[in-house]
């Protein structure tokens, strides 16, 4: 069941205030935000040793530099500005590619209201963030690409109160990921930061699903779930109500505040790619309501076989970082979700893995309403520090903080675990203790990881891991052609592969757009076709293939990519270049989606 933790080394589970979007009393604290760099030996966020230092740009003062006694040379209100959410990576040439501790602050007014709490929503940070309001310190978090929150309550007065937020995004090797990673390392308040007030007692979270048996039941129209109520007595009273679906119920909390309940939908229809239907869902308890958009429908595995709403279905799908066509940067906002949703609509797609962190809740609430399935990872990437109980805390902090904010996601179906550990002992234990706890948050979903421990014996390749018993579905990466092995031998190579749901996680090659030649020079759009179309044939001989996700769809930064010319700073597997230009490999998936020439449900 995983590693035991002291009490010492336990992560502490910030409050998370799960639909955020949906809330009614919600100021945002997107826009200007005034900055200062607090360059090596980073004295302005820590002291000499090593403790987190709240006398430093946390106290925002205001020297008088003409004739008041001589303090820290900073001051806020006169500093340079960056907007909010943003990576400060694009917005100041200088700080392209710095890694390290910046200072964010700004005023904001508010008027406390009495019976009420108030949080500082933080939808992402990257990578440790601490958090002063008014001076005082009220949350630190750890985790570049999950939501927290910081409990105001208390710290406000009415009128102008300050926040400010020290990011430091220097890599860690006991961090998560740890410190070598094939992506750009974007720092700083990369997603939205809001002000959110609820009554004393509160609903923090809630999962409202489909029934799930231990079989499908066509015609299954009972939903269940439950609503927690922070701060309730027991016996609070807790009403779900999905006018659209003719379905009403109440329930009364218990000793630790959830309200489970059960109701029969008079009028249900499932969510799929093909209709992917959303219901008005309002829960309501005391003075507090909330009102969200969720699908309901059922995912399971039947052999190899993966069955939404009782129907065995292939995941014709595709890799996608978090990063902003076009513009660049991290993703987050509603042109980014939309850019990129065109594009996989364009491309034939019905699923999309998030890889290699969650990506910002926009993109899952936008797949809910494209009907575009969803596999989401927490960053458990390479090498961690896999025997540390400090680091399995900080990896199920994660792992929670992912499932919370989307388990009424109906498009999200897969939790993943990890992409591309080594095959030892104590990173099987590490990664079984996160799938149980994953399924005891959520048994309504399936649990996969991205493998790449398989093994080449003559003309045989064979994936032989413990970790797949773990696994409801099995990923996988390979990139024959391209790291290894001939293109051509893609053509005649036998698996031997688990007897469960098998999706090729990745594959692919790199090809800078507009570079041409023969299939045999590296590099060109000609060769990374030539080994997609080998890919494609070699699909066609896995019995178990219910899915494949090419590497990748966009170019993306990486510092490790840096070939003159042909990668400047960018990893080009994409199928379509970072400003969304297609190249020839695009085409080949497209077909092959559109016409289901690779693979098949049954």
């Amino acid at each position: 069941m995983g590693l035991t933790l002291s009490a010492a080394a336990q992560q502490p589970f910030q409050t998370l205030l799960v639909g955020v979007d949906h809330r009614a009393d919600v100021t945002s604290l997107n826009g200007d935000w005034h900055y200062l760099v607090d360059y090596p030996p980073f004295r302005a966020l820590y002291t000499g040793s090593g403790a987190i230092n709240d006398r430093g740009y946390a106290m925002n003062s205001h020297p008088d530099i003409t004739s008041g006694p001589h303090n820290d040379e900073y001051d806020f209100a006169t500093a340079p500005t960056l907007k909010v959410p943003g990576d400060w990576n694009t917005q100041v040439p200088q700080l392209f590619n710095y890694e390290g501790v910046l200072f964010y602050e700004r005023d904001f007014d508010t008027t406390p209201k009495s019976g009420t709490r108030t949080f500082l929503h933080i939808g992402a940070a990257n990578y440790r963030s601490h958090i002063w309001v008014n001076r005082k310190r009220v949350c630190d978090h750890e985790g570049g690409f999950t939501p927290f929150d910081c409990e105001l309550t208390g710290v406000l007065h009415a009128g102008s109160n300050f926040v400010v937020i020290g990011v430091d995004a220097n890599r860690l090797q006991d961090g998560i990921p740890s410190v070598g990673y094939d992506w750009f390392n974007y720092g700083g308040l990369t997603r939205d930061v809001s002000l959110v007030t609820v009554p004393a007692a509160f609903i923090d979270d809630y999962d409202v699903h489909l029934a799930h048996g231990s079989s499908w039941q066509p015609g299954n129209t009972e939903l269940s779930g439950y609503v927690h109520v922070l701060g309730a007595a027991a016996g609070t009273s807790v009403t779900v109500d999905i006018p659209e679906a003719r379905a009403r119920t109440s329930a009364t909390t218990d000793a630790e505040g959830n309200a489970r309940f059960s109701v029969k939908a008079a009028r249900l229809s499932l969510w799929s790619p093909d209709s992917p239907k959303l219901y008005k869902v309002t829960l309501s308890s005391g003075t507090d309501r909330l009102t969200d958009e969720i699908g309901f429908r059922d995912i399971r595995v039947d052999g190899i076989r993966i069955l939404l709403n009782g129907k065995a279905v292939f995941l014709k799908r595709v890799n996608l970082h978090a990063e902003a066509p076009i513009r660049g940067g991290r993703a987050n906002n509603d042109q980014d979700a939309a850019t990129m949703f065109g594009y996989l609509k364009d491309l034939n797609a019905n699923f999309v893995r998030l890889c290699h962190y969650p990506h910002d809740e926009r993109m899952t609430r936008t797949a809910d309403r494209e009907g575009i399935m969803v596999w989401s990872e927490i960053p458990n990437y390479w090498d961690i520090s896999f025997k540390k109980p400090e680091v399995y805390a900080k990896s199920s902090a994660m792992l929670k903080e992912m499932i919370r904010r989307d388990r009424n996601k109906a498009s999200v179906i897969l939790w993943s675990l990890s992409n591309e550990t080594g095959n030892k002992p104590e990173r099987t234990k590490f990664l079984a203790g996160l799938a149980a706890e994953a399924r005891q948050m959520d048994p309504t979903r399936l649990i996969t990881s991205a493998l790449n421990t398989d093994r080449r014996e003559g003309g045989k390749g064979i994936l032989e891991d413990p970790l797949t018993d773990l696994l409801d579905v099995v990923g996988m990466n390979e990139y024959m052609g391209w790291y290894g092995d001939k293109t051509e031998d893609a053509d005649t190579i036998q698996w031997t592969l688990p007897q469960k749901p098998f999706i090729m996680s990745e594959f692919g090659a790199e090809a800078r757009l507009g570079n041409h030649g023969p299939v045999t020079r590296r590099w060109t759009e000609e060769q990374q076709a030539y080994i997609y179309k080998h890919q494609l044939v070699m699909f066609a001989k896995i019995p178990q293939l219910r899915g494949t996700t090419p590497w990748v769809l966009l170019d993306f930064r990486s510092t490790t990519r840096n070939i003159p010319i042909l990668q400047d700073g960018y990893n080009r597997k994409g199928l379509l270049s970072d400003d969304g230009r297609k190249k020839q490999a695009f085409f080949i998936m497209q077909k092959a989606y559109k016409e289901n020439t690779v693979g098949k449900p049954e």
